[in-house]
């Protein structure tokens, strides 16, 4: 259960950066901006998967 979780989370983060990297370029943040953008989103997502998979264990 948990490598299938983990190839989920990767496929999950993986989509969720090529979003917003078009976000990135459709709104036209600055270079100087972006890696905190990325880091922002990529942290936030992260939680939400490990409290998902923290819910999925404990049921």
């Amino acid at each position: 259960m948990i490598s299938v979780f983990i190839v989920f989370a990767v496929f999950i983060l993986f989509n969720i950066n090529k979003m917003t990297n078009s976000l990135c370029i459709q709104r036209e943040i600055p270079e100087e901006r972006q890696p905190k953008v990325f880091r922002t989103i990529n942290v936030l997502v992260t939680i939400l998967l490990v409290s998902s998979f923290i819910e999925i264990s404990l049921t």
